[in-house]
């Protein structure tokens, strides 16, 4: 044990004299003779202990007792002291580690009650989660000592522990070793009548950015929910009200009550965010809660201008922040889904975190303690403004839900997306989403026919019939084609005639339109960074010629997103597939897995697609789209949109320029009118370089 005291000091001389029992000589003549030699001592009998003299076992014990003091003091960095400061600092400490302020307070020479609030309030202000005292080297100077200790404290946010060394002085008393009480005790640089806060803050979300360096989330309002800390009676009650209302658990609304302990008295102070919608929502039961404000102010959080690109942003109140177990925090964001979700780590960087002692005024008086957090950095995508611009247009206004996706044909890199949710209809998901594409499909089936019919071409004569049955399986146009006499090829697909694809499908074997929906990249395995990722379209091997011809025709087991026929319309303009990429700084997850590129068409196929998709929109079924400038190339299609009876898939699919899109609208009716028109305007729109 340390600090036993100095060891009693033993005897250790030699043992006494013993007298002789009668004076010299008595009794006896003197002798003649030479000078005596002075007599020798006689032999004195030592104690033995253990096979030693008693003495030397002693000296060893004395000198083994001083070596253990001093490897004990060096161990501990404790140097001899009185028995009774050694354990008057052991006492004070574990009474402060365990809660028992009242205990530590009596050891002091300060007012108990105001030692223990004091105390008290330290801890909470700094919203601790755990403290951890250990003794340091105690010295001592007559009647005076100093101690020195240990302190780790957890801040409760996620982060590292506040470690520090503290140091108290103590006075002997009559009554033992007393604390000499100052707010100094509890952290040095505390004084009187100052606080100790702890600061979080949270930096500000990079933007996601397009092409050009521009934020994809627009400016607009947001509303902050918060108190005044020295407004607030009962912080418990406001943390746990406010928790109930925008469901927050218990364990983040005792998080909050910290915040608010921590916090300057005298200012704002945001605990959650809403956006205006989710505000006026809460606002009779935000209104019921005690101490509570709220403040309007305008940030890049809730108004995207690609939405299915970016996704969405939450708050504090977020249920993946809760889920994920991370700290509340006033100011933190989180991204919910696309981009902002994926690179969460990338836009949000890191909060700074200082513990601050500050005056009665709030005021900061000096740091304690400094954590420095890290900017995010902003993410640029491929996106182009005026392409995106040009889809928003398109879609504004539409009677029915409607999607636009644009890509540049040579690269595959995401120009545009834009999306419209009509009233009573389906949303339209134009990267998740599963539909049939009708028609549109057919410039994959014709790929098939021209790459492997010797002889076929856009020339070669192909009956386009009112109706047409395979194996018992009624074909029909719909929507209705008219008379087109004996046309040819590009003819029957410049009107996306489906008995014609259906009868023309016989002609091809299984593997040769599998090998064709490869090539224009349907159903190959590639990913974007977004959450959920975009479908990457699916076709089944048939089992039979009737399940072929409804492939052929885009319905049976096809199924892509406007995404899917845009990257096929650019394989028409470019002559090749491009695995599509959305991120350009960072770079993104948006490799293969592993498999080969697919092969490019044969280029005599690429002239012959590229002239019947002129004439669909010259002559065909998509006249309507047709603009001025650079020629525009495109095909149809309508299918049923499947779980809603009556509701259609309508399709216009093509590119101009090295902009290749989908357009994809629902409508009541089969007519292919409302995607031509669509396609007419964004087309129109678009930048001419």
């Amino acid at each position: 044990r340390v600090g036993t005291g100095p060891l009693p000091r033993p005897g250790t001389g030699p043992l006494p004299r013993v007298a002789p029992s009668g004076p010299p000589g008595a009794g006896q003549a003197e002798r003649p003779g030479p000078a005596a030699h002075p007599r020798r001592p006689p032999k004195r009998r030592q104690a033995m202990l253990f096979g030693r003299p008693r003495s030397t076992v002693i000296r060893m014990g004395v000198m083994l007792a001083a070596v253990l003091v001093m490897i004990i003091a060096a161990l501990t960095g404790i140097g001899p002291s009185e028995p009774s400061v050694t354990a008057s600092v052991k006492n004070f400490l574990v009474a402060w580690e365990t809660g028992n302020y009242a205990a530590a307070a009596s050891m002091t020479s300060g007012p108990p009650v105001v030692v223990a609030r004091t105390m008290r309030d330290a801890y909470s202000q700094l919203g601790a989660q755990g403290l951890s005292l250990s003794m340091g080297r105690i010295t001592v100077h007559g009647d005076a000592a100093v101690a020195r200790f240990n302190a780790s404290i957890d801040l409760g946010r996620g982060g590292r522990p506040w470690n520090y060394q503290g140091r108290f002085d103590l006075r002997r008393q009559s009554e033992g070793w007393l604390v000499q009480w100052s707010p100094s005790v509890i952290v040095p640089g505390l004084g009187p009548g100052e606080r100790l806060a702890v600061l979080t803050t949270v930096p500000g979300r990079a933007p996601l950015l397009d092409s050009g360096g521009h934020p994809l989330i627009l400016k607009s309002q947001s509303v902050e929910v918060g108190v005044r800390p020295d407004r607030v009676a009962d912080p418990a009650v406001t943390a746990s009200r406010l928790a109930k209302v925008t469901g927050l658990a218990s364990s983040e609304a005792a998080q909050m009550v910290g915040q608010i302990l921590a916090a300057p008295p005298n200012q704002f102070l945001e605990l959650i965010q809403l956006a205006p919608r989710k505000f006026a929502h809460l606002s009779a039961a935000l209104g019921r809660v005690p101490g509570l404000t709220h403040r309007v102010v305008i940030k890049r959080l809730f108004r995207s201008t690609v939405p299915a690109i970016t996704g969405a942003i939450g708050t504090e109140a977020a249920k993946e922040l809760i889920k994920d177990g991370d700290p509340y925090r006033p100011g933190t964001t989180v991204g919910l889904s696309g981009l902002e979700q994926s690179y969460q780590a990338t836009l949000s960087g890191t909060p700074t975190t200082t513990v601050v002692v500050q005056n009665a005024a709030g005021r900061r008086v000096k740091v304690l303690k400094t954590w420095p957090g890290t900017r995010g950095t902003p993410v640029r995508t491929t996106i182009d403004g005026r392409v995106q611009r040009a889809a928003r247009g398109a879609v504004a206004g539409l009677p029915g839900s409607a999607a636009v996706v644009a890509v540049q044909a040579s690269s595959g890199k995401i120009l545009a997306v834009a999306q419209r949710q009509a009233g009573g209809m389906p949303a339209v998901d134009p990267l998740g989403g599963r539909y049939q594409p009708g028609q549109a499909f057919t410039i994959v089936s014709s790929a098939a026919l021209l790459s492997n019919q010797p002889g076929y071409d856009v020339n070669t004569p192909v009956p386009c019939m009112r109706g047409f049955t395979l194996d018992g399986q009624l074909y029909s146009n719909v929507p209705a084609v008219s008379r087109l006499g004996k046309p040819q090829f590009s003819k029957v697909f410049a009107h996306a005639c489906v008995t014609a694809f259906a009868q023309l499908s016989e002609l091809l074997n299984r593997g040769e339109l599998e090998t064709a929906t490869q090539q224009f990249g349907i159903g190959e395995p590639w990913r974007l960074p977004l959450r959920p990722t975009a479908f990457t379209g699916s076709i089944a091997r048939p089992a039979s010629q009737n399940e072929q011809a409804e492939d052929a025709v885009g319905h049976g087991t096809v199924q892509v997103s406007p995404l899917n026929m845009a990257l096929a319309a650019g394989v028409v303009d470019s002559g090749s597939w491009h695995q599509p990429s959305i991120v350009t700084k960072p770079t993104g997850p948006t490799l293969t897995s592993g498999n080969k590129v697919p092969t490019r068409l044969k280029t005599t196929v690429v002239g012959q697609l590229r002239q019947m998709m002129a004439d669909t929109v010259r002559s065909g079924a998509a006249q309507g789209a047709e603009v001025s400038g650079p020629a525009l190339y495109g095909q149809v299609g309508s299918a049923p949109v499947a779980g809603h009876k009556g509701l259609h898939a309508i399709w216009f699919v093509g590119f101009r320029g090295d902009v290749a899109f989908a357009v994809l609208t629902f409508s009541r009716s089969a007519s292919f009118a409302p995607a031509v028109q669509l396609a007419h305007h964004f087309a129109a729109t678009l930048p001419r370089s």
